[in-house]
């Protein structure tokens, strides 16, 4: 069974895309940056950023049914290296008993105030 799961950004509707597309056992949750999307504000630095980013994503797993502990990929796009740390220090804290595969690239975001960008996919857990 296929559903969407939507933030309400206007990003979405504008590029059509879903914030996360569940496909059975699996979330597919898009890249996601730092804002409130509550009040479109984008905080200024990093860490920041990636606390906003994950707690997008939480609330949107969680929407989906599935729970941070399902997240079995992550990758990260830092706009610049000088924020790998901040970047990390945030998903260490937040998936640091989770332990999922990861990647991160460095590479420029499509506004100069988005200093990363974090996708996951999710795998439910059976039982």
């Amino acid at each position: 069974m296929r559903k969407l799961v939507s933030t309400g950004s206007p990003f979405e509707r504008q590029a059509g895309y879903s914030r996360a597309v569940v496909d059975g056992d699996w979330c597919f949750v898009s890249g996601t940056t730092g804002y409130d999307y509550a009040t479109m504000e984008m905080p200024q630095g990093a860490q920041a950023q990636a606390r906003n980013v994950f707690a997008t994503i939480g609330s949107v797993l969680a929407e989906a049914g599935f729970a941070l502990q399902d997240i079995v990929r992550v990758s990260y796009i830092v706009a610049d290296i000088a924020d790998r740390d901040a970047v990390l220090d945030v998903a260490g804290e937040v998936l640091g008993d989770i332990r999922p595969a990861a990647t991160m690239i460095v590479a420029g975001l499509i506004r100069p105030e988005m200093k990363v960008e974090i996708e996951v996919t999710a795998l439910r857990r059976k039982g």
